[in-house]
């Protein structure tokens, strides 16, 4: 999915409300990057969507969850399953 996409835009903006319930501050408020397990202060948390929107992923609860800017990062735009492989495979794939 591109950016420019107008589905894009919506998710996008349906994360940016999500970010404002009370669900999500009390996901954030425990500290704990869901892909390292690292404590943080929250405001260092971000919103990862585990299917990324541009994967077709939506800004669901059950598809977001709080990370931790460098594991975001590191993950890309990668699934859950593809991130197990290429762990097991000990080297980057290009999906």
């Amino acid at each position: 999915m591109n950016r420019d996409d107008p589905a894009y835009r919506k998710e996008r903006e349906k994360a940016r409300k999500l970010k404002q319930t009370q669900w999500w501050q009390n996901k954030r408020a425990r500290g704990i990057c869901a892909h390292c397990g690292q404590v943080f202060e929250p405001s260092e948390l971000t919103m990862d969507h585990l299917i990324a929107i541009s994967r077709g992923g939506k800004s669901t609860k059950g598809n977001v969850v709080p990370s931790c800017k460098s594991c975001n990062n590191e993950k890309k735009n990668l699934t859950p399953v593809e991130i197990i492989l290429s762990e097991q495979m000990g080297k980057d794939i290009d999906f």
